[in-house]
C-alpha cells in the first residue's frame, strides 16, 4: 500500500482497538490534540484531514495544555484509551515536555508526535532549529528522552513497521505504561513507501493480567498470617486493573483495614467499616494512626511516593512491607517482599492462600473508630463560621452537590491536601489528583481532557489563582469545542501553600503572596478572573461566602451542561486555613531557620530500608 509516512501512521492509529474494564471494544486512539506548524501541517496534518470523520482532532491553544488534556483523558479512561498530541518542531515541541513529565511520573499513556528537522539537512539551519556544535544528530526533541517510556526518531518511512508494535506495547502494558514520543522529521512525514497491508489489520489490545510467581504469593501469605495488625494500601494500579471490588472483598474476608493513596483515591466507599481514610501528608490522621501501628503493610499498585509515606515516617520501623505490583521496578522498593503481577489476579491468588485467616476484631474495628474522629474534624472545618470560605468549605460544597457519576480533580498548591483528605466518595472511581508531578496548569487543561473522556457525569476542577494564571488557554479550547466542565477558582492572592511552607519553617515571607512580591506600584493591579474567563467563552459566576458559593456552584453545573462549555466559579478564599493530617514531610531546611529543630527531631524516625 503506497502511503506517506504520515498517512501510514494515521491509518495504523485507526486500526488499533482497546477493551475497556467493562468489556466494551473502543478505539485505542479516540482523538488527537493538535497545533499545526510548518513541521507537521502538511505531512501529519494532511493525513489527519483525510480521516477527519473517523478520528476527531481538537485544536489546542498551548502545546503543553493540549498534551496535558491528553494525559488527563488517559486517566479518566483508566489507561484503556490513549490520546495523541502533535506539534511542530522547536518551541511547540518543547512545550510538550512538561506534559510528558506528568505522564511519566503518573504512569499514564500518551502518544506525542512532535515534528522534527529535515533528515536531508539540505535547507539547514531551518526555522526553529537549534544547532548543536558537536553533534549534528541532536535536535530539541532529544529533550523528550528523559521523560519518555519509549522514544524513536523516524528517519526512514519503513522504520514505522518495526517501531509501531513497540509503541502499542508500551502504551497498553500495565507495568510499562507511560508517554511514547515519535519524533517525525517533516521531510520524512511526506515521503512515500510501500507498506504491507498487514500493518493496518485491526488489532484489539487487551492489557495482560500476569499472575505472580506462586512462591512469592506463598511467602506473602505466610507474612500476613503471622501478622496481628495488617494494613492494606490501595494505589492507582488497583484502579487501572479494575481490582477495587476484589480488594474490598479481600479486606472484608480477612478483616484488614484499608487506606488509599493519592492515585487510588475514591476506590473505597467512604462509609465502609474497614475504611481508615487516605494515607500520608495530604491524607488523614485516621489512616496515619493505623499505619504507625501496623506490623504488616500490603501495598497494592502503588510506588509509595513521599506524600503517601510521609517521607517514610508514617510506618513503624519494625513494619514488614509486602508489595503487589505489575511493575517489578516498584515492587522491589525499600526491601519489600515483592509479589509481581496484576492486582486483580494477584489478589485472587493471595486470597486462596489465606482461606480461614482473619485479623483480630479489635484491630479491624480501629478503622471506623479512627475515621469517625477524622470525619468529625472535617465536619468542624466545613461548618466553621467564616467571612471568607476556606478550602475545606469549598471542597465540602462541591462534594455535597456532586452526583454519583461526577468526577473531581485538582493538581497543585493546597487543594490536593484538602481534596484528598476531605472528599467523601461512594466507591465509584471519581477523582484525579495529579500529585505525582504536581503540575500547575493541569487543573484546567486536564479538565478539558477528562470532560471529553468522562461519561456520564460532570467534571469539576478545583484550582488556585496561581494555577489559573499559569495556564488558562484551554478554557477557550474547551469552550470552542463544546466540552462542558466546572472550574472553581479559589483566589487567595498568591502562592499560599508555598508561603505556608516558607513561613512555617521560620523563613521570612517573600515572593509568594502578592504583598511580599517586588513591584514599583503602590497599588499593584489585580486580575479580574471572572471577566477574563468570560472573555475566553466561559459561563461565569462569582461568590464571596459559603452560601453564595453553594448557589453559584449549583447554577454553574446547570449552565455548563446547557451551554456546552466550561462554567467558572470565582471565589475569594482564606489564605492560611488548612486541613492538617499530622504527618511530616522532608524539605531542605537551612540550619539557621527555626524549623530546623523540628527537622532534626523528625529525621531519625525516617525509615531507610525495610528488608
Amino acid at each position: 500500500m503506497r502511503l506517506t509516512t504520515a498517512q501510514a501512521l494515521v491509518k495504523w492509529l485507526l486500526a488499533q482497538r482497546s477493551e475497556t474494564l467493562d468489556g466494551r471494544e473502543v478505539p485505542l486512539f479516540p482523538g488527537v490534540f493538535a497545533i499545526f506548524g510548518h513541521g507537521n501541517v502538511l505531512g501529519l496534518g494532511t493525513a489527519l484531514e483525510e480521516h477527519r470523520d473517523e478520528i476527531p482532532v481538537w485544536r489546542g491553544h498551548t502545546e503543553q495544555g493540549m498534551a496535558l488534556a491528553a494525559v488527563a483523558y488517559a486517566k479518566a479512561a483508566h489507561r484503556r484509551q490513549v490520546c495523541v498530541a502533535t506539534s511542530s518542531i522547536g518551541p511547540g515541541a518543547l512545550n510538550m515536555v512538561t506534559a510528558a513529565g506528568v505522564a511519566h511520573a503518573n504512569r499514564l499513556p500518551v502518544l506525542l508526535l512532535p515534528g522534527d528537522t529535515f533528515t536531508s539537512r539540505a535547507p539547514d539551519p531551518v526555522l526553529q532549529q537549534v544547532e548543536h556544535f558537536g553533534d549534528a544528530t541532536t535536535t530539541v526533541n532529544d529533550a523528550f528522552r528523559a521523560v519518555s517510556r519509549y522514544f524513536d526518531r523516524i528517519t526512514r518511512p519503513g522504520q514505522l513497521i518495526a517501531t509501531l508494535p513497540q509503541v502499542a506495547r508500551v502504551l497498553t502494558d500495565p507495568a510499562d505504561a507511560g508517554p511514547v514520543t515519535l519524533a517525525l522529521p517533516q521531510d520524512v512525514q511526506a515521503e512515500s513507501h510501500d507498506f504491507p497491508d498487514s500493518l493496518f489489520t485491526p488489532v484489539t489490545h487487551r492489557p495482560p493480567r500476569p499472575r505472580p510467581d506462586a512462591r512469592s504469593v506463598a511467602d506473602a501469605a505466610g507474612v500476613l498470617r503471622a501478622s496481628r495488625r495488617p494494613l492494606l494500601i490501595l494505589g492507582g494500579g488497583v484502579r487501572y486493573s479494575g481490582a477495587a471490588a476484589r480488594a474490598l472483598d479481600f479486606a472484608e474476608r480477612h478483616g484488614i483495614p484499608v487506606t488509599e493513596t493519592t492515585a487510588g483515591r475514591t476506590l473505597v466507599p467512604h462509609g465502609h467499616p474497614l475504611y481508615a481514610g487516605p494515607l500520608g501528608i495530604t491524607g488523614s490522621s485516621s489512616a496515619n494512626a493505623l499505619a504507625a501501628e501496623a506490623d504488616v503493610v500490603l501495598a497494592m499498585g502503588t510506588r509509595l511516593q513521599d506524600f503517601t509515606t510521609a517521607s517514610w515516617t508514617v510506618f513503624s520501623p519494625e513494619v514488614r512491607l509486602v508489595t503487589l505490583n505489575a511493575a517489578r521496578f516498584d515492587a522491589v522498593k525499600h526491601g519489600a517482599l515483592a509479589v509481581v503481577g496484576d492486582a486483580d489476579a494477584g489478589l485472587a491468588d493471595l486470597g486462596e492462600r489465606l482461606t480461614g485467616w482473619r485479623a483480630g476484631s479489635s484491630w479491624s474495628s480501629r478503622a471506623a473508630a479512627e475515621r469517625a474522629e477524622w470525619d468529625g474534624r472535617i465536619d468542624a472545618l466545613r461548618g466553621a463560621d467564616a467571612d471568607v470560605p476556606s478550602y475545606a468549605q469549598v471542597v465540602g460544597v462541591v462534594n455535597g452537590l456532586s452526583e454519583e457519576h461526577d468526577y473531581v480533580m485538582t493538581a497543585s498548591g493546597g487543594l490536593p491536601g484538602e481534596l484528598i483528605g476531605g472528599w467523601r466518595g461512594s466507591g465509584r472511581v471519581s477523582m484525579d489528583v495529579e500529585y505525582g508531578f504536581s503540575c500547575m496548569g493541569y487543573e484546567l487543561s486536564g479538565a478539558w481532557g477528562a470532560a471529553i473522556a468522562h461519561e456520564p457525569g460532570l467534571v469539576t476542577t478545583l484550582l488556585g489563582d496561581g494555577s489559573y494564571l499559569m495556564l488558562n488557554s484551554e478554557l477557550f479550547s474547551a469552550a470552542f469545542a463544546g466540552h462542558p466542565f466546572v472550574a472553581v477558582v479559589c483566589d487567595n492572592d498568591g502562592y499560599a501553600v508555598i508561603a505556608r511552607l516558607q513561613e512555617g519553617q521560620g523563613a521570612k515571607p517573600y515572593n509568594n503572596f502578592y504583598a511580599d512580591c517586588t513591584t514599583s506600584h503602590a497599588f499593584p493591579p489585580r486580575v479580574d478572573f471572572a471577566r477574563h474567563a468570560e472573555s475566553l467563552g466561559c459561563v461565569v459566576f462569582s461568590a464571596s461566602t459559603v452560601d453564595e458559593l453553594r448557589a453559584a456552584y449549583a447554577r454553574a453545573r446547570e449552565a455548563a451542561v446547557a451551554a456546552k462549555r466550561p462554567a467558572v466559579v470565582v471565589v475569594k478564599t482564606q489564605p492560611s486555613a488548612w486541613t492538617e493530617a499530622g504527618a511530616w514531610w522532608e524539605v531542605g531546611v537551612p540550619e539557621h531557620l527555626a524549623g530546623r529543630a523540628a527537622f532534626d527531631a523528625a529525621k531519625p524516625g525516617q525509615i531507610r530500608y525495610l528488608g
